[in-house]
């Protein structure tokens, strides 16, 4: 990509509950010349806001529609029950939807949670937003059931949570259009995939650097600790393998009886008179 074609920023659409700090942060990082914008938007109309080219690439919940958007799950969440401090519920630390079925569970209309039957019983109209639900159960009209980070961003000191053992999780998804897969949309898959620099598709990594030859010693030289060895253990010995520099015959190795012997001169020693 050269740089005339690179887009003055990436968008980058979020839905409530996600927190994306942590990759925006890694993209700052690794592209400080392209800003990453943040685009909140909503359940309902985050896929709209993909197809109609207001973000690069969002965080949405599943499912969505695999025609035209690709997407990526990323992870799963718990699913709570959101009462009031005082309510029963709260004394249990973990719930199922039998527990539920006496009360009125809040159905809002921005809800992603893929649900066969709604359990309990249904309130008369339904909230049109997750926030609104919230108001609702806080003023102890209802329960509500959401994916653990709606319920905590919607946190409040008079309410609390618990996990619902069997009822269905959201997932959190990575989708863009399918048709608009660009370098920059690859680098923010990357980083949420966890590759490295060097790994990241379109990157070129650096190429392993050749390892030195080790030289051997010549054998042509004689040296090395073999040679030596073979050195000091032949030192001191003759061609016949006997010890040398001393004449077997003579300390002074001469001629026998020659000068320097017993008797001083040479020849036979005289008669004492």
């Amino acid at each position: 990509m050269t740089g005339s074609e690179v887009p003055h920023s990436f968008r980058l659409a979020y839905v409530p509950g996600v927190t994306p700090s942590k990759w925006v942060r890694i993209w700052n990082e690794r592209l400080p010349d392209v800003p990453l914008t943040l685009v909140p938007v909503s359940p309902i109309e985050a896929c709209g806001v993909l197809r109609a080219g207001g973000a690069d690439a969002g965080f949405v919940r599943l499912p969505v529609d695999r025609d035209d958007l690709s997407a990526i799950p990323l992870y799963t969440e718990t699913t709570v029950v959101v009462v009031p401090k005082d309510h029963l519920v709260a004394a249990a630390e973990e719930v199922s939807t039998e527990d539920l079925a006496d009360e009125i569970v809040f159905h809002p209309l921005d809800d992603t949670l893929d649900w066969e039957q709604l359990p309990g019983k249904p309130a008369i109209e339904r909230p049109e937003t997750t926030a609104d639900a919230i108001e609702l159960v806080a003023a102890g009209v209802g329960v509500l059931v959401v994916p653990q980070s709606l319920a905590r961003l919607h946190h409040r000191k008079d309410l609390t949570y618990r996990p619902v053992s069997d009822a269905p999780a959201s997932r959190v998804a990575l989708s863009w259009p399918q048709e608009e897969t660009t370098d920059l949309v690859e680098e923010f898959i990357g980083i949420v995939r966890g590759r490295t620099v060097n790994s990241t598709r379109g990157r070129t990594p650096t190429p392993p650097q050749p390892k030195a030859k080790r030289k051997r010693p010549d054998a042509g030289t004689g040296g090395g600790a073999g040679a030596g060895a073979q050195r000091k253990s032949g030192a001191g010995k003759s061609s016949s393998g006997k010890p040398a520099g001393k004449n077997p015959r003579g300390a002074s190795g001469g001629p026998k009886g020659g000068k320097g012997a017993k008797g001083g001169k040479g020849g036979r020693p005289g008669r004492r008179p």
